[in-house]
């Protein structure tokens, strides 16, 4: 019987390997880029590493097959993305040059600029979250699980994410759990949703007191994100939609620059 429970250091591997299994619309990208780690290295990794406490996994006869992975605060997030996260990956990804730049390396350059991840807009819904799941545990119920799981242990009256607003069929599935529109000033291709967490609609203040730090010896994990623009991660992002519903999901808008970024 499938179990959510909370990640393990021991559980970086599997969370890379679905990154990429689902990364190239909605199927397997092994092989596309330079490094099988980069989707995990931009989609997963810094949630785990950064705030492990709100990393939670599907588990099934031992095999890790879904994740959501998340954040209390997205400036803090930010903040720490930059000081920790980039030193920490080091020269893995060395920085891009200037536009025009390959597929690869406009997924690279999101990894350069965290601030991406901070939008007007969003008073009262400062977390975040990504999830994902392999295809065989989409739409058995698991998503709704993971989400309900993030939310009642997120340290934050709400939750926001962006998606792309062409995609009617993850729409569909966050209207259901309860999210609802943002009003985003220029929110080009994207719809930003919210949904108040329980302790968000008791009125209860969340302050932050109780996020459990990052243990010192676990191993780095890694993520990535994007704003769709006029560049071909829009188009990597629709495929991905179309696929899977919760693929293309953006829980932050990135500096209107070509080097946008796209969640898992």
């Amino acid at each position: 019987m499938p179990e959510i429970r909370l990640y393990r250091p021991t559980d970086r591997a599997a969370l890379y390997d679905i990154c990429v299994r689902t990364a190239d619309a909605g199927g397997d990208a092994r092989g596309r880029y330079s490094s099988d780690d980069l989707m995990g290295d931009l989609f997963a990794g810094p949630y785990a590493w950064l705030d492990p406490h709100l990393a939670f996994v599907v588990e099934d006869e031992g095999e890790v097959v879904g994740y959501v992975v998340g954040t209390d605060d997205t400036a803090e997030f930010v903040r720490r993305y930059r000081a920790e996260w980039i030193p920490l990956v080091g020269d893995r990804y060395p920085e891009p040059p200037p536009p025009p730049r390959s597929l690869e390396q406009e997924m690279v350059a999101l990894h350069y600029h965290p601030e991406r991840m901070l939008v007007d807009g969003l008073d009262g819904y400062p977390a975040h979250l990504h999830i994902d799941l392999l295809p065989a545990y989409q739409g058995r119920g698991f998503g709704r699980r993971l989400i309900d799981r993030f939310l009642t242990t997120v340290d934050a009256p709400g939750v926001h994410l962006g998606m792309l607003t062409a995609n009617v069929k993850a729409r569909g599935f966050y209207d259901r759990l309860g999210f609802t529109v943002l009003p985003v000033p220029d929110p080009g291709p994207l719809t930003y949703l919210g949904i108040r967490t329980p302790a968000g609609r008791k009125g209860i203040a969340t302050d932050g007191a109780s996020r459990r730090a990052r243990p010192p010896s676990a191993p780095p994990v890694q993520l990535l994100t994007e704003r769709p623009t006029a560049n071909p991660l829009v188009e990597v992002l629709a495929e991905r939609a179309a696929a899977n519903p919760l693929v293309g999901v953006l829980p932050e808008r990135a500096a209107p620059d070509p080097a946008g970024g796209a969640s898992p």
